[in-house]
């Protein structure tokens, strides 16, 4: 899950989605971020013709569309207005919203109030190791957002319009007067305002209401439905706080919730204060699924989830101010060290030119796929569907066809004037002896003595005339003949400033950028969508990446208290029917026992790499319909591992959170390619992806602890690594629980797949979209990472997803008390938490 993604960078446009396309002006199709998301607005910029000395003169180069025609080069700045690398994915986008600019740069201090950071620094100034000091990129901090605009952007609304959703669930509002529509927005914005300057603490109607100033809340009817709506579909009142209002004793409705990671967990939650009777089943010995932390001693260190992308929209934001996380940020800056070429092993720094260098044709190469996919429609090759590595690959061939192109034109050039220089020669050495016959015959004629006749007299002078005329040939054609002399030599010495597009040393930190987009996306990217990979870029959070430095599994702990949960339970079956549900698991405890668990809905958490599992690890009755399962399988499931190494002792640059180390091949470029440093012990973690992520999980720890600790040597000496004191090596990919790390919108999927994956299914399957009948109404409902079309693959996506699902089935099992009474007769509308 979006657990390991940072910034890494994804460009592109994906397309909003059409129930939100209304509430987010931002630009759409050919986007822009490091990597994919390019939003482009002309012709790509060139790509540098050479590779030893890639981008030094970047007008040397130009692109070529897949017919060889060349693109008109744009704008010289694009490489300047890309971010540098992060780490992760890409890079924080140019617009979130259109909103002011502080609220597009939130940090972690500037959301939290003055008494609850001083409450955090309490809590840190114990055991605190001093910080180091900040590098140059970090963000600089604005004063803390605050009013109703502010609420909203932090709930990730618009603050001036209406959703569709809100639309959907508020008919009588929508078909109303602007005034009606300003009021109904006033009143939402300050009920999440209400809620976010105290989310530890329930927020009900009846303490709403008063803090809501006349006029507005004159109407207490529409007050109590905005709340309502609000509360049933996880915008205020979730995640752990105090409640004013005990759990309703009576329980209505039993739900089953499959898998106790953050989304299970989150909509677990939600059920239980919706007065639900909820059960929790999980098959680990744990909660939090793929979130999950290494702890021993002092050590501490996150084997899963370990980055939150932003805090500004995020409700991963809320979630730590209503428990104990130590949110720290993470500075961008990033040194890669490379083989020095000298000693097998031995590492040098990548010089600050070079990697900015290669870093530009990184992304312009990036751009010139998005241009390829979005402007020439190049997404089908043979009747198969175009991957992102095929694309770039393809680009680098152009590229350096181009580059031999240009070495054959200058050669065929050199050889043309050789030639032409070769026909003059001949022209002059047959003018040189028509010279020497007529100088002969005029010098002959002249030695005739006076008087001459008038025949002798001629001859003379019409030797002479042919003399002189031979002999202003022979200058003319001399003069052409240093002029050419003159070309060729400039000819030669300007050659093509490279005879290669790129060196192996370029190749080789290109292979680095190539991994950490792959880290990104948890998989090769010859597998990755070259339309859609980067489909959810628009709705990326803003502000600076963080981690948390007491273990990210803080949260699903916290989620889970007070929940029915029974650990060690796997489920086998589930049966759903007309009339209720009922799920077959098994007890990994109690020598395999099975139990049955009968319930009026299920909701299924399971990661997709469980559902894809055949043969299936469990069995739906009646099947899914063919429609999911469709769905299932044209997604992607990627896998990216994890070496935890802890030592005694910091032999690192301790105020650098990130080195990178170029692999030699670009087979093994995702090979323990990046090194964090995020913890206050000593640890370091390593990651391991694209192809090399797959290959580590068949190799014994000894082996790749050792190859760890080998690179390190490299990078800072042999005497400067010991041995580590603790180790783990993740293997995502054989977890019977996860099968991999997270997803990705593989070749031939789309943004699409994730809405199919979260629509419920009834007893009678039916179309997607289609009207279902009272007696069919879903019993099986998804949530989880890959069920988010705008949040895939990271924590915050899977919480929104349970916070939707569990409004979607209280609204289908008790009612939306949000809508009037002559729509309850209705069945309410679907409505997706953004």
């Amino acid at each position: 899950m979006s657990q390991f993604k940072l910034i890494a960078p994804k460009p592109n446009p994906g397309a909003l989605p059409a129930q939100e396309g209304e509430e987010n002006n931002r630009k759409r199709p050919a986007s822009s971020s490091p990597p994919p998301k390019v939003k482009m607005e002309g012709p790509p910029q060139p790509l540098p013709g050479n590779s030893a000395t890639l981008g030094a003169a970047g007008t040397n180069g130009i692109l070529l569309n897949p017919g060889g025609v060349p693109l008109d080069p744009a704008a010289a700045a694009d490489a300047e207005a890309l971010s540098r690398r992060t780490s992760r994915r890409k890079r924080a986008k140019v617009e979130y919203r259109e909103m002011d600019e502080k609220l597009a740069n939130l940090s972690e201090d500037e959301y939290y109030s003055e008494e609850e950071r001083k409450e955090k620094e309490y809590k840190k100034i114990e055991d605190a190791a001093p910080e180091p000091e900040e590098d140059s990129d970090q963000d600089e901090q604005t004063d803390a957002v605050t009013g109703l605009e502010g609420a909203a952007f932090q709930s990730r609304l618009p603050h001036d319009k209406m959703t569709s959703q809100e639309a959907a669930c508020f008919p009588d509002i929508i078909q109303s007067p602007q005034q009606t529509q300003k009021l109904f927005l006033y009143i939402r914005n300050k009920i999440l305002q209400l809620w976010l300057e105290n989310p530890k603490l329930q927020l009900t109607f009846e303490n709403a209401l008063p803090q809501i100033e006349a006029p507005y809340n004159s109407d207490t009817t529409l007050v109590m439905r905005v709340h309502s709506y609000l509360e049933r579909h996880g915008y205020i009142n979730f995640g752990v706080y105090k409640r004013i209002k005990p759990l309703p004793t009576k329980k209505i409705g039993k739900v089953i919730v499959i898998g106790a990671g953050v989304s299970g967990l989150s909509a677990a939650r939600q059920l239980q204060c919706f007065g639900m009777d909820v059960t929790v089943l999980e098959a680990r010995d744990r909660v939090g699924g793929r979130v999950a932390t290494f702890r021993k001693g002092n050590y501490v260190a996150d084997l899963g989830a370990m980055v939150v992308t932003g805090l500004g929209g995020n409700p991963v934001t809320v979630l730590s101010r209503q428990i104990d996380m130590h949110l720290s940020k993470i500075r961008q800056k990033c040194p890669l060290h490379e083989g020095d070429g000298q000693t097998e092993g031995r590492c040098k720094l990548v010089s600050k030119d070079k990697d900015e260098m290669v870093e530009r044709e990184f992304n312009r190469l990036l751009e010139a796929t998005s241009y390829l996919s979005h402007h020439l429609d190049f997404n089908y090759l043979e009747g198969k569907p175009v991957s992102l590595g095929q694309a770039l690959e393809l680009v680098i061939k152009l590229q350096e066809k181009h580059v031999k192109e240009k070495q054959c034109e200058h050669i065929r050039n050199i050889i043309k004037l050789q030639e032409e220089m070769k026909g003059n020669q001949q022209k002059l050495s047959s003018l040189y002896e028509k010279i020497k016959e007529l100088h002969g015959q005029w010098k002959e004629a002249s030695e005739v003595k006076p008087p001459r006749d008038i025949t002798a007299e001629f001859l003379v002078k019409s030797k002479h005339r042919d003399l002189s005329a031979t002999c202003k040939e022979f200058d003319e054609l001399t003069s052409q003949q240093n002029g050419l002399e003159e070309k060729l030599s400039e000819l030669e010495a300007n050659p093509p400033s490279s005879d290669v597009y790129l060196s192996s040393r370029d190749r080789q930190i290109l292979d680095w950028h190539f991994a950490n987009l792959e880290f990104a996306n948890a998989t090769p990217l010859s597998t990755l969508s070259l339309k859609h990979w980067d489909q959810d870029d628009d709705f990326e959070f803003s502000g600076s990446h963080l981690t948390v430095r007491n273990g990210y599994s803080c949260l699903p702990v916290a989620l889970s208290e007070g929940l029915d949960i029974k650990l060690n339970t796997a489920i086998r079956q589930v049966r759903y029917t007309p009339s209720g549900c009922e799920v077959v698991a098994q007890n990994l405890r109690s020598g395999g026992s099975t139990y049955t668990y009968k319930c009026d809905a299920v909701l299924c958490t399971l990661p997709l790499g469980v559902l894809k599992q055949q043969p299936p690890a469990v069995q739906f009755f009646p099947p899914l319909p063919e429609w999911k399962m469709a769905a299932v399988h044209r997604m992607g499931y990627g896998n990216l591992n994890k070496v935890v190494l802890c030592f005694d002792r910091v032999f690192w640059d301790p105020n650098v959170n990130l080195f990178g180390h170029v692999g030699s091949t670009t087979a093994s470029r995702g090979e323990l390619f990046l090194f964090w440093n995020l913890y206050k012990a000593p640890t370091l973690i390593a990651l391991v992806a694209g192809e090399a992520a797959a290959i580590m999980e068949n190799v014994s720890d000894d082996v790749i602890v050792g190859r760890a600790i080998t690179v390190l040597k490299g990078i800072f000496g042999n005497s400067a690594v010991p041995q580590p004191k603790e180790t783990v090596v993740t293997r995502w990919r054989a977890d019977p629980w996860s099968r991999g790390s997270y997803s990705y919108v593989a070749a031939g999927s789309s943004g699409n797949d994730y809405d199919l994956m979260a629509t419920p299914v009834a007893p009678s399957p039916a179309v997607p979209g289609t009207p279902q009948q009272a007696s069919n109404m879903p019993r099986l409902f998804f949530g989880g990472e890959h069920t988010i079309r705008n949040y895939p693959a990271t924590v915050h996506g899977a919480m929104l997803s349970g916070l939707r699902e569990a409004g979607r089935i209280a609204d289908q099992f008790l009612g939306a008390p949000y809508m009037m009474n002559r729509q309850q007769t209705q069945q309410p509308p679907t409505v997706v938490v953004t």
